[in-house]
Formats: structure tokens, C-alpha cells, sequence
């Protein structure tokens, strides 16, 4: 079960939020299609984030270039819909500037988190979950009610959900703190208290301009939902013939 959209349009063209996109597109492109894969391994070791070395004192540049950088297609591939499906509507609400330096505080809370749980690993982290996680926990604190379809795959049968964003995001954030708790550090894989860090410092980020908006009474006046129409999808039916089966 994953998302695929929101009925949450945006009232500005999401610039910046393209720009991520277009940024972490062409540098896998430009770096992952381009290196042999101890080529690739290496170059994750010196612009991934590798919580010993700035122990140590160096590698301080992958605080911030491990943001642009993913270990395969599925990686980004997850990534950039998530910022897709919510990055628009934060930067909507907190202006194009504004948005980018959210972004890349979310990011920058990540490492935090992931390198005070073991500031000694030296599995380089790389991917921008962390500050994607950012822009979930932003977007669940200001539209906790906005409809989002996720897809629902059983074996060869799939069906969208519209399920409420805090039902979504808040069965993310739980199994991020959950895996997190129950996964050594030193295993590498999924970076979860990245993600946690991320998710939480995007809700306390967004804090400010949610009290701006009211707090509790923004909530009350939209009923948690956008304050605006939400978006509607129609399904069509299928172009292909069906044949109708024989009565017994």
C-alpha cells in the first residue's frame, strides 16, 4: 500500500519543488547510470553522508550532498513521488524561499538524529527521505484530513483507497520508529531514525506559520481538510471489450 496522489491542489506553480525533482533525476542520471559499482560505492563514500568521518573531523559535504544522491531507481523513484504528492502544497503555503530552506532544515534534522543514534557507523547514507520526511510531517500538521489515494496491491488485484493524510503519514511515522527500534544500526539498509528525525522536525517547523493560521481553529474552520475544493479524479471505464458470460 502506497500513495499515489492528494486531492490537494496547490495555488502556485511548486517551482522549487520541480527543481528538487529535476536536481535528484539528473544526478542519478549524471552519476549512478555513469560508475561501475565500486566507482559508485566510493563516490558514496566521499558525498553520502558517513556519520564516522565527521566524527573525525572530515567529510563534513555529505551533511547536505546526500540529499541529491540514491542507491537505485526504486529509491528515487519512492522519493520523488512522496515530495510529488507533498512537496506542491507546503511550498503553496510558505512561499517558494521559504519552502527550499524548510526543505533542506528537514534534511539537515535527519543527519542529526541518524548521527547522534550512531556517530560511529561507516555505511554512507544517502537519499533525500530524510528531508521528504520533513515535508510529510509539515503537510499532516496543516491538512491532517486532506484525501490522499493510495494503491492497494493483493496479488493481481489492485483498488485505490482515498484514505485522510494522518491515517497515511502517521502508519509511515510509526514504522519508522518502530523498524528504527528494533534494527541495529550497523546492518545499514533503510535510514529510519533519519526519516524520524525528519518527519519531526518538519512538524516543528511548520509549527509557527500553523499558528499563524489559527492553531486549533484553522483546524476547526477547515475541519482539518484544505481550505480550498479539493481535487476530484474520475475513473474511466476501459476501452477494452468485455464479453458477458453465458447463462447456465
Amino acid at each position: 500500500m502506497f500513495p499515489i496522489r492528494d486531492h490537494n491542489p496547490s495555488g502556485r506553480r511548486p517551482y522549487v519543488t520541480w527543481l528538487l525533482i529535476a536536481a535528484n533525476v539528473g544526478i542519478f542520471l549524471l552519476f549512478n547510470q555513469m560508475m561501475d559499482e565500486i566507482t559508485l560505492a566510493r563516490f558514496f563514500y566521499v558525498w553520502g553522508f558517513v556519520p564516522a568521518f565527521v566524527s573525525e573531523g572530515f567529510g563534513v559535504q555529505g551533511v547536505f550532498s546526500h540529499m541529491f544522491l540514491h542507491g537505485g531507481w526504486m529509491h528515487l523513484l519512492g522519493n520523488m513521488l512522496f515530495l510529488f504528492i507533498f512537496g506542491d502544497n507546503l511550498e503553496d503555503e510558505m512561499g517558494h524561499f521559504g519552502f527550499a530552506l524548510f526543505y533542506l532544515a528537514g534534511g539537515l534534522a535527519a543527519v542529526g538524529l541518524q548521527y547522534a543514534v550512531d556517530p560511529l557507523s561507516q555505511i554512507p547514507m544517502v537519499g533525500a527521505s530524510g528531508a521528504i520526511a520533513g515535508v510529510m510531517g509539515g503537510y499532516l500538521l496543516l491538512f491532517p484530513k486532506a484525501r490522499v489515494d493510495v494503491l492497494l496491491i493483493i496479488v493481481i488485484f489492485f483498488r485505490i483507497f482515498p484514505i485522510p493524510a494522518w491515517i497515511v503519514l502517521g502508519v509511515w511515522f510509526g514504522l519508522q520508529l518502530f523498524n528504527g527500534a528494533v534494527t541495529p544500526t550497523e546492518d545499514g539498509g533503510v535510514a529510519y531514525w533519519a526519516h524520524t528525525g525528519g518527519f519531526v522536525a518538519g512538524v516543528l517547523l511548520t509549527l509557527p506559520l500553523w499558528l499563524r493560521r489559527g492553531g486549533i481553529g484553522f483546524w476547526s474552520r477547515t475541519h482539518g481538510a484544505p481550505p480550498h475544493p479539493e481535487a476530484r479524479y474520475e475513473l474511466t471505464r476501459s476501452r477494452v471489450p468485455q464479453v458477458p458470460r453465458r447463462p447456465r
